[in-house]
């Protein structure tokens, strides 16, 4: 017997609103972790990382939230902010080779497939074009776009671009992302007014995020109505 089971909107909507719930309070989720699991709370770090930017079905979870938090925490001591450094950057630099490889062994396959169960195709084809319009770098500028990011080394894997040639981007764009969010709440996030306003920061965080990746998606529209607009003209000529 076969089933198909679909996420109802109302499933969907809570999905959502559990997820808001804990970017909103990241640094709450934190302090427990720390509190209950210690030392260990970098090796669940190293793996939210690992698995966001590895694992190309898996592009949802808060990596800016959570660098930007831990910073903060480790600004009031609660973590050591050399070892979280070293921690997360090589989560994403190792999460992104996976990406890579993944890409390179089945990334075609997923390509031809119609029906991608695990992977929204939308996102997919989206880095495709922007990994075309920017080339190498797309690997630098993607990691400060969430989603996109996720997808842009499994698209660098499914091109001709050689590890080699991936290798240096991955690292400098692990590193300037790592320092940037990191750094940002280690040496801001205890500032009274950033602190009273946390949830607020991580969600301002977010919407930044997505700024980019908003207006390629503008921009992309605006051009697909003015190239349909050529073709109805050329037609009725």
């Amino acid at each position: 017997m076969k089933y198909n089971y679909r996420i109802t909107k109302g499933e969907q909507m809570n999905i959502l609103i559990n997820c808001i719930n804990v970017v909103m309070h990241i640094d709450k989720y934190l302090t427990l972790l720390i509190q209950q699991y210690g030392v260990l709370t970098y090796v669940i770090i190293f793996l939210i990382i690992f698995i966001e930017t590895g694992i190309v079905f898996m592009p949802f979870l808060p990596g800016d939230s959570i660098l930007f938090a831990a910073g903060a925490l480790a600004g009031i001591g609660s973590m050591n902010i050399f070892t979280l450094l070293i921690v997360i950057y090589l989560a994403a630099v190792l999460g992104d080779t996976a990406n890579y490889y993944i890409g390179k062994k089945i990334g075609k396959t997923i390509l031809a497939n119609k029906e991608g169960r695990f992977i929204n195709k939308k996102y997919l084809i989206k880095a495709q074009k922007f990994y075309e319009k920017h080339g190498s770098m797309t690997i630098v500028i993607g990691r400060f776009i969430p989603i996109i990011r996720t997808f842009v080394p499994f698209v660098a894997g499914i091109g001709k671009m050689n590890y080699s040639k991936f290798l240096p981007y991955n690292m400098i764009g692990g590193g300037l992302w790592v320092s940037l969010f990191l750094g940002g709440g280690y040496f801001f996030g205890n500032l009274s007014f950033i602190k009273n306003h946390f949830s607020y920061m991580l969600i301002a965080i977010i919407i930044i995020s997505l700024l980019p990746g908003a207006i390629i998606f503008i921009k992309e529209k605006r051009k697909k109505g003015e190239d349909d607009e050529n073709d109805v003209s050329n037609t009725e000529i």
